[in-house]
């Protein structure tokens, strides 16, 4: 199930016709308190939400799911008007997994909703296999899949992906599953420089051609994160101009 909140009845109703012609089942909001109402039935597999509404706005309703239990780690996709980077860091801050401006193209849409949806029954598939483990008593490194099992440093970062946990200087960082998973790819790849489409790629499902600024941003709310416990650990993450990105160390 997608949760769609658009205010623009026209964007709105093309959309969900789009995404249930292509197999999603959809509900659309006009406003903040509509969806409110929605998520005391039922939370959906992601949320699509419209950064300029009337009344609360999109940052303002995203920040509000990752405070709820039940929604904490549901994927949101933001669309926005605005493209400042800004307005795209201020939405990837505050916990967005990924974002689209408007105007935007439906298949280009539906490429990142389906990447997003494969997350999610990854993580679903890694917790069942987690459950049945422990019923076991079987460790659940042993059925994890080699990348979920890796421990990593770098300096004074510490990534444990078994334990979906990163420490700096012996301090937690709390990452979005986007941050978290350019960071595992970065240190994974230690020493080499990694392009933005290999990121895009590896970490988002999906590959669009120009399209970077999706990564870039991420780079920088997890700079901003590494660096308030630490800001050598930071500046581990170098920028190689005209191709990507090299976790030093």
């Amino acid at each position: 199930m997608i949760y769609y909140l658009e205010d623009d009845e026209q964007i709105r109703n093309l959309t969900l016709y789009t995404l249930a012609q292509t197999g999603h089942e959809t509900r659309g909001f006009a406003c903040a308190a509509e969806l409110y109402a929605a998520l005391e039935d039922a939370v959906p597999d992601l949320f699509i939400l419209d950064v300029m509404l009337p009344g609360e706005d999109g940052i303002s309703v995203l920040k509000k799911l990752r405070a709820r239990p039940d929604a904490e780690n549901v994927p949101v996709m933001m669309l926005t008007a605005k493209s400042t980077e800004f307005d795209t860091v201020l939405g990837l801050d505050a916990g967005a997994d990924d974002y689209l401006a408007k105007p935007f193209g439906m298949m280009e849409l539906l490429s990142r909703v389906n990447a997003l949806l494969r997350r999610v029954r990854r993580d679903e598939e890694r917790a069942r296999q987690a459950a049945e483990a422990a019923r076991a008593d079987v460790p659940a490194a042993v059925i994890a899949d080699a990348a979920s099992a890796d421990v990593m440093d770098a300096g004074p970062i510490h990534l444990d992906a078994a334990r979906y946990a990163v420490t700096v200087a012996g301090c937690e960082v709390r990452l979005t599953h986007k941050e978290f998973e350019t960071l595992r790819f970065l240190m994974h790849n230690r020493g080499i420089v990694v392009s933005r489409s290999q990121l895009l790629d590896q970490v988002w499902g999906y590959e669009v051609a120009g399209e970077t600024r999706t990564v870039d941003a991420h780079i920088q709310t997890l700079r901003k994160k590494l660096s308030e416990a630490d800001p050598q650990a930071a500046s581990l993450i170098e920028t190689v101009r005209g191709v990507g990105y090299r976790m030093k160390g």
